[in-house]
């Protein structure tokens, strides 16, 4: 297993420098094993396609990390998570830019969603009420993550994570007050 994680991180380094050069749609498999003096069938033993291996990227480097933090609220994991997304702004802000079928946004997407379903299960007696809180939520807060990290000189993660805060309980207020 050692191994294979020396192999996938290789992969993953050579994906990371050719994503600070190039579209990611313009990268060839070839292209990444070129990068790392890999042969495809190294590549394809460990990952089924470069989208695949975007994906493990997230897995290995935030998710194995954050799965036994535990967090005092939903914010305080959101602000791991935008944390993590600016520390590697440069690699992530193409990989938002992949659209369609196996885009790194649908895999967060299928990411948080669970995440935020069994919280609000717990909360909510109505199971539909708390899959549309949880897509609702898990949508939101996604597209304001790639807005933000689009942005040529996005801010903080301090400060992305507290105007988000107050702009949702403002709209929160505001619709209540309707």
């Amino acid at each position: 297993m050692a191994g294979s994680n020396i192999t996938k991180r290789a992969l993953a380094g050579s994906l990371k420098l050719l994503m600070s050069e190039n579209n990611f749609n313009k990268i060839s498999i070839a292209d990444i094993c070129e990068q790392c003096e890999m042969n495809r069938k190294s590549f394809y033993y460990h990952f089924r396609d470069k989208y695949e291996l975007i994906n493990w990227i997230f897995d290995f480097e935030f998710c194995a990390v954050s799965k036994d933090k535990e967090y005092a609220s939903v914010w305080d994991a959101f602000y791991d998570l935008c944390d993590y997304f600016y520390m590697n702004k440069e690699f992530y802000r193409e990989a938002f830019k992949i659209e369609g079928q196996n885009s790194f946004k649908e895999y967060l997407g299928n990411y948080c969603y669970p995440l935020f379903l069994d919280r609000y299960k717990l909360k909510l007696a109505d199971l539909r009420l708390a899959e549309l809180q949880s897509k609702l939520l898990s949508e939101t807060l996604i597209n304001s993550i790639k807005l933000w990290l689009t942005e040529k000189d996005c801010i903080t993660p301090e400060r992305f994570v507290g105007l988000l805060q107050d702009s949702i309980q403002q709209i929160a207020v505001k619709i209540c007050n309707e």
